[in-house]
């Protein structure tokens, strides 16, 4: 059957079958003689159902919506050959109707039942269009719709037998909206009226005519049913992998939360035996030393200045440890040397790369310090600079921001600006909570220590400028504000 489109048996078969082997009339129905009778209307039952064969199996394959083939179809949005297979379904029936009217026509002009037929074949035309708009599931409204088209059809029939034809798409159609044992007996009737039809054209019995079409609407109503069974179990085996995938996701993200709680503890645990059998154990032995001298200081001061210098050495040894501490826990960026100012660049490229063309960060350095920053103020403002555009990205939106470092007599500056949509400093201000990794608070807390200022100029949509100022004289930190203390 898939090899009878409608195309191949269409208007001039499908259509013309049902036309050449009756309503042609005597004269016609003698020219093409009882095998083109015969054989037309199994051509056209062929082509039709088989049309109906090859559209109910593509619409099963894609779905019931695409079952869709028929009126009120709702093929898969993503599934070009759901839409070509409706469009193909539509355009068949519509096909199958204009040829069959064009016959009445040009067969039977002038009769007096003509402009009810007219009035039939444009009322049937309508009620198909309106389909789509009911959708295709079994609702009150659908029922009616499908009951009211099948009742203009059954009317056409009885008046023009060439019509019986147009009942090809309207198996699918109750196929696909009605419950599988109502389904099957409206098919049951329409293949009944094409039958009657069929005889009511032929000039004698033909048992072609009773048995080909009932055969061929059979075949088709079970692959039809075949193929929507197997839609269904497609979308459930389709509903499971989703929530196998969903669970996998989800147990991905859990196991990467619980490696990094395991790393975190690992680390953890590193660092205590690190300092255990470092620091620890060297601030014991020096307190023992130092313990030693002083109970023997006047008995045996050389043995006691012995202790002294033996302790000494251990802290000289312990100090070289804690500095190791301190330069493994300090920022990569920094480790790799070349000071700040490298630092600062690395970063900027960094950030542009991972940007992918969102947002584009520049380095500036301004002057040249006369002695190199200590490692914490360094430290520091790399990790506002960090803070400061990790705001930028999740917040600002924006497509540009610069890193500016400046080297003044007493002080080192670091500006970070952006075109951001910005914000009210006022509010930003008022930030309740613990200090995150990134964000104001925590560039507060970091300029607090080293008792710098955060200096902050931005107004929504005019972009974002903040100013962190570190001194390079020891002084005092400040007293904390109100807003620090938030």
């Amino acid at each position: 059957m898939k090899h009878r489109p409608p195309s191949a048996s269409g208007p001039g078969t499908g259509g013309g079958a049902p036309g050449t082997g009756g309503a042609s009339g005597p004269g016609v129905g003698d020219t093409s003689g009882p095998g083109t009778g015969g054989t037309s209307p199994s051509a056209g039952g062929t082509s039709g159902p088989g049309t109906g064969g090859t559209s109910p199996s593509a619409g099963g394959t894609s779905g019931p919506g695409t079952g869709g083939s028929s009126p009120g179809a709702k093929g898969a949005p993503g599934d070009p050959d759901a839409r070509w297979l409706t469009l193909l379904m539509h355009a068949a029936f519509f096909l199958l109707l204009g040829a069959s009217l064009t016959r009445f026509l040009l067969r039977h002009p002038g009769e007096a039942r003509t402009p009810w037929i007219i009035a039939l074949s444009v009322a049937l035309a309508v009620l198909y269009v309106v389909g789509p708009v009911l959708g295709s599931r079994p609702t009150p409204r659908s029922l009616v719709w499908l009951g009211v088209l099948v009742a203009v059809w059954m009317v056409l029939v009885v008046l023009a037998p060439s019509f019986a034809w147009c009942a090809v798409p309207l198996f699918f159609t109750g196929l696909r909206i009605l419950p599988p044992r109502a389904a099957l007996a409206l098919v049951a009737l329409l293949t009944l009226f094409v039958v009657a039809a069929q005889l009511r054209l032929a000039e004698g019995f033909d048992p072609n005519l009773v048995l080909a079409p009932p055969a061929v609407a059979a075949v088709a109503t079970a692959v039809f049913v075949h193929m929507q069974r197997q839609a269904e179990r497609q979308r459930e085996l389709s509903e499971r992998q989703r929530e196998l995938i969903d669970d996998l996701l989800r147990t991905r993200r859990e196991l990467a939360a619980t490696e990094r709680r395991e790393g975190t503890l690992a680390e953890r645990q590193r660092l205590s035996m690190e300092i255990h059998d470092t620091l620890a154990q060297g601030l014991s032995s020096q307190q023992m030393l130092l313990q030693a001298a002083d109970r023997t200081w006047d008995a045996d001061p050389a043995t006691a200045r012995r202790h002294v210098r033996t302790a000494t050495g251990i802290a000289e040894r312990n100090l070289a440890e804690a500095r190791r501490f301190v330069h493994d826990l300090a920022p990569a960026d920094l480790a790799k040397g070349g000071g700040l100012e490298a630092a600062l660049h690395a970063l900027a490229a960094r950030e542009t790369a991972q940007g992918q063309g969102r947002l584009t960060v520049r380095c500036h350095v301004e002057g040249e310090g006369q002695t190199a920053l200590p490692d914490r103020v360094q430290s520091a403002l790399l990790r506002i600079a960090q803070g400061a555009l990790a705001n930028v990205k999740e917040h600002a939106h924006a497509t540009e921001a610069a890193l500016t470092l400046t080297h003044l007599d007493d002080r080192v500056v670091l500006d970070i600006a952006d075109d951001g949509r910005g914000f009210t400093p006022a509010g930003s201000a008022r930030t309740t909570g613990s200090v995150r990794g990134h964000g104001l608070p925590a560039i507060r807390a970091r300029l607090r220590q080293l008792g710098g200022t955060l200096t902050i100029e931005s107004a929504p949509g005019e972009g974002t400028v903040l100013s962190a100022a570190v001194p390079l004289t020891p002084a005092a930190a400040p007293p904390p504000v109100p807003e620090d203390l938030a």
